[in-house]
């Protein structure tokens, strides 16, 4: 009979597995995380990636970081602040124009004016049926989805959560079927006219999404955006001070001040199987470290397929994972900058520059963009998102110059014909900052360095397999209680003692902290021997 070393053993130490641990360790159980990189963050860190040149590194923004969560942690007694943007985007035109999304409803709807009456007068309604919804997944995110074939309890918990929905008014109720299943084109045709102001809202439903706007269900991707909130305002983005490697640091501190074991460099090889149950894991130096609890922090895919034997895993589960849905066409770039970019449409400085900067000026240029990443791997013209972080954090960068983030879209996870990222990297992060240098002359002579990361390089630095920064794709068969797998979407794997923490469970994908949270709550609950008789 092996010893166990700990009572709960988490693979991977992302902001989710850092949530987790803190909730099992504050209840009294002994917790050791293996992570496979020298830093602990995940997706979620901050590296210095030129002399004096700092930024987040895949993750960016800040808004989906449960409120509760971030109490529990106490993130803000170790320093977490939040500078929210003083308006959400900024999108150029290729007339010459410009419009700002955000600041308030008068300010946007002065924007809105520029280009329709009818966009601007039907804002208040559109944010009002938005935010309806919204509120039903801010309800549901630090819930455990039901699991169907867990009998009472399951139905229990079904009917608890359908609740909200059932209450709304029908108009609301009727909302909420055409988030979930219509594309975001079919969404916001209904509410306005402008192609500049369906760009501004569009735009949420492809990050993240290789998929285009005219895709059923990407509407849905639209909203997920929209539930989170920043210092108590619903919706906000903003910078976390330091970067997000800023709060998984803060996260550790949390953890480690609660007596979890965190071990660095520690990559793990196979998940150990006893009989019908895990049992540990394997490092790759070789090392087995045994535990009754094996949660995994990374998505399915890497989990199922890649560290556990396919002989361990009951048939049709391997069938249903082989057909989960994994990869998001992201190209993620870092670039330090000597001076700040100067956009045609809008040269001086301003809130604009501090503003999600996106260059897709319409829903069909975002359309066009995923049909010629389909057809060659990579757009032509793909979908830039430039954030400038250090206009509000000067710890990033050196005085009067800066760095930016840009987060690309329309990028194939693998590309055609047998062609390999490592070799069209450089051409792809090229056609990017053309992409700016269109928009804002003068761009790329005022780059000092680069970091780029393809779909593949997402893979290779962060196990993000397909480069999907979601874990998985956020379609309708795979949320709620079918993330991962219908039957399993409570955070429990298909063998005993084996636990799902990450954003390939509900709620989904984001640094929300939400996965981590419910999914301690969960095995906590499974101590109790009459766990299938709640909800």
């Amino acid at each position: 009979m092996k010893d166990k070393t700990c009572d709960a053993l988490i693979i991977g130490a992302g902001h989710n597995g850092l949530v987790c641990a803190f909730y099992l360790a504050r209840a009294g159980l002994k917790v050791r995380i293996l992570e496979r990189r020298g830093v602990v963050g995940g997706a979620a860190v901050t590296e210095e990636f030129h002399p004096g040149f700092r930024n987040s590194v895949a993750s960016y923004t800040v808004s989906l970081l449960q409120p509760k969560v971030i109490a529990d942690m106490g993130l803000v007694a170790r320093g977490y602040k939040v500078i929210e943007r003083p308006v959400s985007n900024f999108l150029p035109q290729d007339d010459g124009g410009h419009l700002l999304l955000g600041g308030g409803l008068a300010r946007t709807q002065k924007e809105f004016r520029k280009f329709s009456d009818h966009d601007a007068d039907a804002l208040p309604a559109y944010y009002e049926a938005l935010e309806r919804v919204a509120d039903v997944l801010r309800a549901l995110a630090l819930q455990a989805p039901p699991n169907v074939g867990d009998g009472p309890g399951a139905l229990l918990a079904a009917i608890k959560q359908a609740l909200p929905v059932s209450r709304l008014p029908i108009e609301a109720q009727r909302d909420v079927l055409d988030l979930f299943t219509k594309s975001a084109r079919d969404i916001l045709d209904g509410w306005f006219e402008s192609e500049a102001v369906k760009a501004a809202f569009g735009f949420d439903a492809v990050v993240g999404n290789y998929a285009s706007p005219d895709t059923p269900g990407s509407a849905y991707v639209l909203l997920h955006h929209v539930f989170g909130e920043v210092n108590g305002k619903k919706g906000a983005w903003g910078h976390c001070i330091g970067g997000m490697g800023a709060i998984t640091q803060m996260m550790a501190q949390a953890c480690r001040e609660q007596g979890v074991q965190i071990d660095l460099e520690s990559p793990v090889a196979r998940v150990l199987v006893d009989g019908d149950r895990a049992a540990g894991a394997r490092l790759e130096s070789g090392e087995e470290i045994f535990a009754p609890r094996v949660i995994a922090n990374v998505g399915p895919k890497l989990l199922y397929e890649r560290l556990m034997d396919a002989a361990d895993l009951p048939p049709d589960f391997r069938k249903r994972i082989r057909g989960f849905k994994a990869g998001s066409g992201t190209f993620r770039m870092n670039v330090a900058l000597s001076e700040l970019p100067r956009f045609t449409c809008l040269p001086e400085p301003g809130d604009h520059l501090k503003s999600g900067i996106i260059l897709a000026p319409t829903l069909d240029y975002m359309d066009r963009a995923y049909q010629d990443a389909r057809a060659h791997g990579w757009s032509r013209a793909p979908i830039v998102e430039m954030l400038i972080p250090s206009l509000v954090d000067g710890s990033l960068a050196p005085p009067g110059q800066h760095v930016a983030s840009l987060f690309c879209q329309q990028f194939a996870p693998v590309l055609p014909d047998g062609r390999n990222w490592d070799d069209e990297e450089k051409d792809a992060a090229d056609t990017i900052l053309d992409t700016v240098e269109r928009h804002a002359p003068g761009f790329r002579a005022s780059v000092i360095a680069q970091t780029r990361l393809s779909p593949k390089g997402l893979e290779d630095k962060f196990g993000l397999i397909g480069g999907d920064i979601f874990h998985g794709h956020m379609s309708l068969d795979q949320l709620w209680a079918a993330r991962p797998v219908l039957g399993h979407g409570h955070y429990r794997g298909p063998l005993k003692g084996l636990y799902m923490c990450g954003s390939g469970t509900h709620p989904g994908g984001g640094v929300t902290g939400a996965p981590g949270h419910n999914a301690a709550h969960v095995i906590l609950r499974d101590r109790n021997p009459l766990r299938r008789l709640l909800p």
